[in-house]
């Protein structure tokens, strides 16, 4: 039983804590017996490990019969839910009651990459393919793969912008200027928005400086009374702090802001007037936008409200824009 002892506990607790007593007793009790079968499987796996992989396999007679519309809705979806680029990297094992569990079926799902590795994690669904925990993690298939969010009351106008004001797709950064991954992600999104998807984008920025980072919120204050005497002085705080990072410290973070401002010939005076005032405010309002939209790291990108963490500089990014740009493109050829 030591696979027991290893399950982690707190994700499983977390997983049932979001189910409140509004939702449906179907789904709550769903989620109960799945996660029976999840921690059941865990311990199936570990047997499992020396056997054939899935496709030498005969299915079990006693499973539902596979339906290949459903498998592609179900890949479609689970491939937006989790950003994979391509929908042929995804292959669906063949359908098994899941064991000990006569309400619910289980399938492998299995995940090629561009260098040919390939992962698998265990789905468990109920009948109708409508709910499934995969990972761990509890997913309502009727809803919205892309979990896309309500950006409409984040406060976006007034804020530094990158690209054209008309452009179909809109990405708000929640980004921190002592970041590293971030000082990374702004190169690759002035390229996009400049050159990859010139015309296509704009790019909104939210300063989110984190806790861990002891100057970036100076540093944000510093860079957002920049752009209220110069639009333009924004981004040239912005590359400035990510091109000198591993420089900057809390001490000297003062002596920096002076040095840039004094560069774009700004009133110095006005900026440090403005930083513990306006500044601050406008941070602060920023982060608790980002908190309403459940952001908890850096950098955290909302592509036309779907949410993308991390580095963009990989096919997920590229994937959710042109989908997109596709379906800007199918709505105005209505």
């Amino acid at each position: 039983m030591g696979w027991l002892r290893c399950l982690p506990f707190r994700i499983i607790t977390a997983i049932m804590n979001s189910f409140s007593l509004r939702r449906s007793f179907s789904l709550r009790r769903f989620v109960i017996v799945a996660l029976a079968a999840v921690i059941l499987g865990a311990a199936i796996a570990a047997v499992q490990a020396q056997s054939p992989p899935p496709e030498m396999l005969r299915v079990n007679p006693g499973a539902p019969p596979s339906d290949s519309a459903r498998d592609a809705q179900v890949i479609d979806f689970l491939q937006k839910r989790f950003k994979i680029p391509s929908a042929n990297s995804i292959r669906l094992g063949p359908i098994t009651p899941a064991p000990g569990f006569p309400d619910l079926i289980a399938r492998e799902v299995y995940v090629t990459n561009d260098q040919g590795q390939t992962g698998s994690s265990l789905l468990i669904l109920d009948k109708d393919q409508h709910h499934a925990i995969v990972a761990q993690a509890v997913i309502d298939m009727t809803k919205d793969p892309w979990e896309r969010q309500d950006t409409s009351n984040a406060h976006l106008n007034d804020r530094p912008v990158l690209g054209a004001a008309n452009a179909p797709i809109t990405i708000v950064e929640f980004a921190d200027f002592e970041c590293p991954y971030c000082a990374h992600a702004f190169s690759v999104m002035e390229n996009d928005v400049n050159n990859t998807y010139n015309g296509k984008v704009k790019l909104i920025f939210k300063n989110y400086p984190l806790n861990v980072h002891p100057w970036a919120i100076r540093a944000a204050e510093a860079a957002e009374c920049a752009r209220l005497q110069n639009p333009d002085a924004f981004w040239k705080f912005a590359r400035y702090f990510y091109d000198n990072q591993g420089l900057i410290t809390p001490k000297n973070i003062g002596d920096n802001i002076e040095k840039v401002a004094n560069t774009l010939q700004l009133d110095d005076s006005a900026l440090k007037a403005c930083m513990p005032t306006a500044g601050l405010a406008r941070v602060k309002q920023d982060q608790a936008d980002g908190a309403l939209l459940h952001v908890n790291s850096t950098p955290t990108f909302f592509i036309n409200g779907i949410p993308v963490v991390g580095l963009p500089d990989n096919k997920a990014m590229q994937y959710v824009i042109d989908t997109e740009l596709k379906n800007h493109s199918a709505q105005a050829s209505r």
